[in-house]
């Protein structure tokens, strides 16, 4: 293995952790309309993103535009996507009735016995039970409220987690 397989990965979802709801602060670059979403992006989490000891994949249904679009403009390179597969059948109706986030299944079999921090603003116990009864890896499942998208607490508790991994 080399240094790159033995970092834990970052799978980041971008509505809610890096695209926050609520009433935050909005970054407007110069060539941004005022009423454009991505003003709610914060320039600042991508070095932070950047300095944490792992691998960074984008975990979210923007798929290969989170690195035209999101990645840029937190002066991130492109990133590795995890990429969904086709929603339907029996794992899609056990995930209702247990309650489990449609993207756990797959973030378990991307990782691929490596550990994982994801960061999401939908996670729920039913995914860390999953988990942890599914991943031979250390995992953390960090809920982000969506209202505030990811903070220094955040990133605290990521930087913490990630180097004792």
């Amino acid at each position: 293995m080399n240094e790159r397989e033995h970092r834990p990965l970052l799978f980041l979802d971008v509505d809610g952790p890096l695209l926050p709801f609520g009433d935050r602060p909005r970054h407007e670059p110069s060539n941004a309309t005022a009423d454009s979403h991505l003003t709610r992006l914060d320039p600042r989490v991508g070095p932070r993103l950047a300095a944490l000891p792992c691998e960074l994949v984008w975990a979210t249904t923007w798929e290969e535009t989170a690195n035209t679009d999101i990645a840029p403009r937190l002066g991130l390179p492109p990133l590795p996507v995890v990429h969904w597969p086709e929603t339907s059948g029996a794992h899609e109706r056990e995930d209702t009735w247990f309650g489990l986030h449609w993207k756990t299944r797959t973030l378990v079999a991307w990782a691929d016995r490596r550990p994982f921090a994801w960061v999401d603003d939908e996670l729920t116990d039913a995914d860390r039970d999953w988990v942890s009864a599914h991943h031979p890896a250390p995992a953390l499942l960090h809920r982000i409220a969506s209202s505030r998208g990811l903070t220094h607490e955040d990133f605290a508790v990521l930087d913490q987690w990630l180097r004792a991994t």
